[in-house]
């Protein structure tokens, strides 16, 4: 393709998005394929000899976005908001345009301070002290990662240089709450903890871990012989958005010798907001923090922040430094192949820079504000409609809720969530996600698409009555 056939076809692409993104809310919000409906209509085997680009663009308008479900809907209440808005579009698109990637500050010296100033620039806007050093990493799964292998190399003195763990005496034992997200799980064994070594935590009433309960296991694992050595808090549990007491837990943990990592990942977002510190005070006695302005904050996935306080003892676990990366300025510049697992680095500050600078801090703040009182009121109605019934404190964006009609055994209600839930997102009218909650399904409304107003919340609350009549 020569650089006037991509200005040609580039402008077209963009074109599609718009008016994508123009008349997204006239499409059904889930896809309507059946499994195999999209390779059916693809060719087996590649191509022998190039195609029209036209011909790509075709297909991508009539074959892959009729099977997408369709996030940036105003219908779209499931998961997470996961709003990419177009000034980050633009970003990421400048950051594959440009094709360079950080392998060293040398080899993209913008790519690096660009990344330096947009995390400074996050760190103020949710709060944090300059205590906090900050890289952007791909999702919250490789952060919490990072957060546990930091965490057992503080515990072990370094083993990684020299038998690892199975030259420890003691197991380390890493604490985690119930409501912990799936990836905190997945981070603990693929860090080399085992599975026996996870605790999960009791949690109160409201889903939060209780901090008598992690002072307990703690105590009971020294007395059995083992080490802990870590426990993950997490601020907006993917369930229900539940709050973890972080001051408490971090004075528990250091009064052990535990590092303390703040799972953010949806919740961080909020941070900008100042009435929402509240819910993670006591986060400067932390070690590490994850937030993802890819998923509320809108800026177009990938892009997680991973915040640490000894940024010395993250490049110490993580650096690498060959020959052929080595250049006169180490030593006077941040290599951000050091601060996480992959050697080369996309240009991902481009799409947290290019989000902020076009909208501003007082209109992402107004945009969180508006998806929090729209929750506030869907809550209000639920909990004053006979037969309905919230089931998690509204802390953020996300209402937990559940249809209860009497004569139903816990086995029958579970069928009725399920099955309502169903007839919603088949429908096309909006999509939502079914989870469980103490062993009994449920329906997660998590608000947030840029494009969702009250209107569409109210045209919600009527399907949702709808869908069980």
């Amino acid at each position: 393709m020569s650089p006037e056939e991509f200005r040609k076809y580039g402008h077209q692409l963009v074109d599609l998005i718009a008016d994508y993104r123009t008349h997204v809310a006239e499409r059904p919000v889930m896809a309507r394929t059946q499994p195999g409906d999209i390779k059916a209509q693809l060719p087996a085997s590649p191509p022998g000899q190039g195609e029209p680009f036209a011909d790509i663009l075709a297909d991508l308008e009539s074959i892959v976005i009729p099977g997408l479900s369709h996030w940036q809907h105003p219908q779209f209440f499931g998961y997470f908001p996961s709003n990419g808005l177009l000034s980050s579009v633009l970003g990421d698109y400048a950051s594959t345009g440009l094709g360079v990637l950080g392998l060293a500050w040398q080899s993209s010296p913008a790519l690096t301070e660009v990344e330096e100033v947009v995390v400074g620039w996050m760190r103020e806007m949710v709060g944090l002290s300059p205590a906090w050093n900050g890289v952007i990493q791909d999702t919250a799964s490789t952060s919490s990662l990072i957060a546990l292998i930091c965490a057992r190399e503080r515990a072990t003195n370094y083993s990684l240089v020299r038998q690892g763990l199975q030259g420890e005496a003691q197991p380390l034992v890493v604490y985690v709450s119930a409501h912990s997200h799936s990836s905190v799980d997945k981070a603990a064994l693929l860090a080399g903890f085992g599975r026996e070594h996870v605790r999960l935590v009791a949690h109160d009433e409201a889903f939060a871990m209780r901090p008598a309960a992690l002072e307990a296991a703690i105590r009971d694992d020294i007395a059995q012989g083992r080490r802990p050595c870590a426990v993950v808090a997490t601020t907006g549990t993917t369930t229900t958005t539940a709050v973890d007491p972080i001051g408490t837990i971090a004075d528990i943990a250091r009064a052990h010798g535990l590092w303390v990592h703040v799972d953010a990942a949806m919740a961080g977002s909020a941070m900008i907001l100042p009435e929402c510190r509240w819910m993670w005070d006591g986060i400067e006695g932390a070690d590490s923090i994850v937030l993802n302005p890819h998923k509320w904050l809108g800026v177009a996935f990938d892009a997680s922040l991973y915040y640490v306080r000894d940024s010395e003892h993250l490049v110490r676990v993580m650096s690498t430094n060959p020959s052929y990366l080595q250049t006169a300025a180490d030593g006077r510049v941040k290599n951000y192949r050091d601060w996480g697992i992959p050697l080369g680095r996309r240009f991902r500050a481009l799409k947290l820079w290019f989000l902020i600078r076009e909208q501003g801090v007082q209109k992402l703040q107004e945009r969180l504000r508006r998806d929090m009182a729209n929750a506030q009121w869907l809550a209000e109605q639920v909990r004053a409609t006979p037969g309905w019934r919230v089931l998690a404190p509204v802390t953020l964006q996300t209402v937990c809720v559940r249809h209860e009609p009497e004569g139903l055994d816990d086995a029958a209600l579970d069928r009725h969530t399920t099955a309502w839930a169903a007839r919603i997102n088949a429908s096309g009218e909006a999509y939502v996600t079914p989870a469980t909650l103490n062993g009994r399904w449920m329906v997660r409304v998590s608000i947030g698409a840029e494009a969702t107003e009250r209107h569409h919340v109210e045209a919600l609350w009527r399907t949702l009555r709808a869908a069980v009549a």
